[in-house]
């Protein structure tokens, strides 16, 4: 299922702004009351991302495969972050609870599917690798 023409659309916008380009994650929070991460930005925004959701959009190939689109997959059962760890300055990796750990979340992708209404990231469907 392809998300809506709007979601799309407030998904593109988020992520074509140019100051997402230089964007850095300052902060990572668990919020394991509410089964999310707290992630802030160098730009002031902040927003709370399901730990399932992120999982659900896990980047890494075994994953995605080696294709120009990005599929929503969610996990099997609930997760849990492990670990999360930074990967340089433009990514963080995190180990879950169904101990998998292969993906690196770029900054700017974990930025383009942030779910919060400003931002409108896909919810589930598929994205253009880029």
């Amino acid at each position: 299922m392809l998300p809506s023409p709007a979601v799309a659309r407030r998904a593109a916008a988020c992520v074509m702004r140019p100051s997402h380009e230089n964007l850095e994650l300052v902060e990572v929070r668990r919020l394991p009351e509410a089964g999310a991460l707290r992630l802030t930005w160098s730009d002031g925004h902040a927003a709370e991302v399901p730990y399932d959701y992120l999982r659900g959009w896990c980047p890494c190939a075994g994953c995605q495969g080696h294709v120009a689109t990005l599929a929503y997959r969610p996990p099997e059962a609930p997760v849990t972050p492990e670990s999360i760890r930074p990967v340089g300055n433009y990514a963080i990796s995190i180990l879950w609870s169904d101990r998998h750990g292969t993906g690196i979340y770029r900054f700017d992708y974990l930025r383009r599917l942030c779910p919060c209404a400003a931002c409108g990231g896909p919810v589930e469907g598929e994205i253009t690798a880029d």
